[in-house]
């Protein structure tokens, strides 16, 4: 027996076993509470990346040895990670509740909701999804990555978050841990790496997490992936609740152009009166010389950072991804992105209106998502979309400024990328 093969058998923390992620259990709501392992992850800096004893660790589905994650209320955006070349950004994203039940008189059918419909989260009584068949989860949702044959995988990582705030109060030491299952694999536990995002409201408990899946996700088989155990509360508020996660992955291919593709995360809240906070960036990620200084600000309701040095050209071609939660549709909120000293353009489209770009949607340039399961088209609480750069690139930029800015609507952003070809050598 090979090192590897007994170490596979051994089980993972808390009497939780690896199980296969391909089938459906009927979740028991009298204790599903009561089967979360505790949360455990590595104390890490602000930005540090996995070690390689870490890494190894996952690629294997062992428990790492770790103490609990710090957390912060708010965490300035900042560029996790930026590379120059032929490639592009891929996702795969989904949410892990939705509705069961009106909660409100005048809500629409939950069927309907989730089919589309203009339902949010604080109309309905909300459960959690759970597409395997493991009874040590609780709740689960898979979606596919979809690479072009001959990719390579540069980076690959994990965002989740959710509300622990409704008919319950869920605790945060679960915050830090989910576990994932690449295709036609084993859930093995993932622990953050790096601070949370936890800010407790007296209406809502948001939090984000993230963690480096890259190992995983280079060495897997084609196909979807599936994400068990993210600490979301049920019930009802007239906020709502909400939760779920997207996989972003930077990948290399000869025959794609020559791009910038750039990750940026933190954790704020757009609309409503968030204060004001302004962060200065260090001028390049560990690794990654000669980027230039980077900014981010937080206005009264609003977020702005600025990616420099894209030297793209007239015509360019380029997409935006955004990670909100608790956007609800018809709120309304904008998002527009200023091209060097330009007038700022408006970004929308068929699935995220310019009007109201946050509104419960997984969709891809104006189409949704549909290789999930399950497909709902209002996930009640949960963005993950790619919005079209082009209308700001129509005479080039060397630096782009994304603002989120709330407009009746109040969300909270977790993370953005984006991918811009560029005319920068590699």
């Amino acid at each position: 027996m090979t090192l590897v093969t007994e170490l596979m058998r051994r089980p993972t923390p808390e009497g939780i076993p690896e199980t296969p992620a391909g089938t459906r259990w009927e979740p028991d709501r009298r204790s599903a509470t009561g089967r979360r392992a505790r949360a455990r992850t590595r104390r890490s800096a602000l930005r540090a990346p996995l070690g390689a004893l870490a890494a190894l660790l996952l690629l294997l589905g062992l428990p790492g040895t770790a103490v609990a994650a710090p957390d912060a209320p708010e965490l300035p955006f900042t560029e996790r990670y930026r590379v120059v070349q032929h490639g592009g950004i891929a996702r795969a994203a989904n949410s892990v509740i939705t509705c069961v039940a009106p909660a409100l008189p005048d809500a629409v059918p939950c069927p309907e909701a989730r089919a589309g419909a203009a339902g949010t989260n604080g109309d309905y009584e909300m459960f959690y999804i759970d597409v395997d068949d493991d009874p040590n989860t609780y709740n689960s949702s898979r979606a596919d990555l979809r690479l072009p044959p001959g990719a390579r995988v540069t980076t690959a990582r994990l965002y989740w978050g959710g509300n622990l705030l409704a008919g319950e109060r869920k605790p945060a030491a679960d915050n830090a841990r989910v576990l994932f299952a690449e295709p036609g694999g084993n859930y093995k536990e993932i622990l953050a790496d790096t601070v949370i995002g936890h800010r407790p409201t007296a209406v809502d408990d948001g939090f984000t997490a993230s963690a480096d899946v890259t190992d995983l996700v280079r060495y897997a088989s084609p196909g979807a992936y599936t994400v068990a155990q993210l600490n979301v509360a049920m019930g009802h508020s007239p906020v709502g609740t909400w939760g779920g996660w997207t996989l972003v992955v930077l990948y290399e291919h000869p025959d794609e152009p020559l791009r910038v593709l750039s990750l940026w995360d933190g954790w704020g809240t757009v609309g409503g009166n968030g204060g004001d906070l302004v962060a200065d960036l260090p001028s390049a990620p560990p690794g990654l010389a000669g980027v230039p200084g980077l900014t981010a600000r937080r206005g009264e309701g609003d977020l702005t950072f600025t990616v420099d040095s894209l030297r793209a050209p007239a015509g360019a071609t380029g997409t935006l991804g955004v990670i909100g939660y608790d956007g609800d549709p018809g709120a309304g909120d904008i998002l527009t992105v200023t091209p060097d000293l330009r007038p700022a353009v408006a970004l929308g489209d068929a699935t995220s209106p310019a009007d109201d770009v946050m509104n419960s949607t997984i969709a891809d340039l104006g189409r949704h998502v549909t290789a999930r399961e399950p497909a709902h088209r209002n996930t009640l609480g949960y963005d993950s979309n790619l919005l079209d750069l082009g209308p700001a690139l129509g005479d080039g930029a060397n630096r782009l400024s994304p603002r989120f800015a709330g407009r009746g609507d109040r969300y909270h952003l977790g993370a953005v990328f984006l991918q811009v070809e560029t005319e920068n050598r590699r």
